[in-house]
């Protein structure tokens, strides 16, 4: 008999196991490109050159739909890190499954040699920004701006009694909430010795 049950308890142990696990969240989706990525022509397009890209990163939060109002006020990229990738055919083949299929659940990487072909720099107290030395080609600015934001509150702190009954007393809290953005550019540097200049946002 303690045989038996102990069979109908692990069978049950198992069965719920399993049901546990179905009802989880699945874990997140993560793709890379099908494309063999050519280091030669990264690290080509990433020799010093004559000319300079000069940027502001900024980005504005978005309304209740989602949207940047044009004449919100500009959140600056304070002492922020800009990321610069040169445009190669592995980098758009990244980009283009990026676009189709990212999602809640599902990020697309590009490759960890892939990666490190980039040039990085920081923003100034106003967003501004510069990577000089550039040849002529195609390439791809990002960076993520953090900010918050100051809520309040009216909180119950307690109540009295006076001639005319309970009175309930509330205090002014405020509390911060964190937000950050995903800001890109392409740019391009037409020719030796151009300066380029972009918004970042």
């Amino acid at each position: 008999m303690r045989i038996a049950i102990s069979f109908m308890t692990m069978a049950f142990v198992c069965l719920t196991g399993m049901s546990f696990a179905q009802r989880g969240p699945k874990p997140p989706k993560v793709l890379y490109p099908e494309f063999a990525f050519d280091s030669l022509t990264a690290r080509e397009q990433l020799k010093r050159g004559k000319g300079t890209i000069q940027g502001i990163a900024f980005t504005k939060e978005k309304n209740s739909f989602g949207v940047k109002p044009l004449l919100a006020e500009k959140i600056y990229a304070t002492n922020t890190k800009i990321i610069l990738f040169p445009v190669t055919p592995y980098f758009d083949a990244w980009y283009q499954m990026r676009r189709k299929k990212e999602g809640k659940r599902t990020y697309v990487y590009m490759s960890d040699e892939a990666y490190r072909f980039r040039l990085e720099t920081r923003t100034d107290s106003y967003g501004n920004f510069t990577f000089t030395e550039m040849k002529p080609g195609r390439y791809f600015l990002q960076a993520i701006v953090g900010w918050s934001t100051t809520h309040g509150q009216n909180v119950y702190s307690g109540s009295g009694y006076n001639g005319y009954g309970r009175t309930d007393y509330y205090t002014r809290s405020y509390y911060n909430v964190s937000h950050s953005d995903r800001i890109e550019e392409f740019v391009e540097v037409k020719e030796s010795g151009e300066v380029v200049k972009v918004k970042l946002h």
